[in-house]
């Protein structure tokens, strides 16, 4: 959860750098239509410095965001780590092999961005398809841990009844005990 909310704060300020930059260069007065809006940033001076000073700071926070969670999230998932050394582990990663981390941003950045043509419909199969080699970017760049594993002991489930739907999701049923 931790990890989740700090990149929910680096999204937060990057939408407020992303206003302020708006502001600073049109300034306060806010177009009237979205054609006027297109219009000023594409045709005149202000909306080629927005467009270049807004794609190069997206650029340093997108690698910011990157940085923390490229292995952080499925280190998370693999051992018992505080988000703070999955950060650590992540960054040190990025940092150790920069060139592969860049072109595995980029192809997450073309996968998303396929998916997201046919009206989001595509990421239904782009996002299992990054989860799963996420992981085995994981599992490449993270040394495994050597420790023992701990035993499954699976738990016997009790009988469960439909009038118990919503609360059997969030109570573990308890055995049926014949007297």
């Amino acid at each position: 959860m931790a990890l989740g909310l700090l990149l929910l704060a680096i999204f937060a300020i990057w939408l407020a750098v992303a206003n302020a930059i708006y502001l600073a260069i049109f300034t306060v007065d806010e177009p009237a239509t979205l054609t006027t809006f297109v219009r000023r940033v594409l045709t005149t001076q202000e909306g080629r410095n927005l467009i270049v000073v807004g794609n190069a700071v997206g650029f340093v926070f997108a690698v910011l965001a990157f940085s923390l969670s490229v292995v952080s999230f499925p280190l998370l998932l693999d051992r018992h780590v505080s988000a703070a050394v999955a950060i650590a582990a992540s960054v040190r990663a990025v940092l150790r092999n920069p060139l592969t981390m860049a072109l595995w941003g980029v192809f997450v950045a073309g996968a998303l961005a396929i998916g997201s043509l046919p009206f989001l419909i595509g990421l239904a199969v782009v996002m299992p398809v990054l989860g799963h080699s996420t992981w085995h970017l994981y599992r490449k760049v993270i040394e495994p841990d050597l420790g023992p594993r701990p035993e499954y002991h699976p738990q016997p489930k009790g009988h469960r009844y439909g009038a118990d739907f919503p609360v059997s999701l969030f109570v573990p049923s308890k055995p049926d005990h014949a007297p």
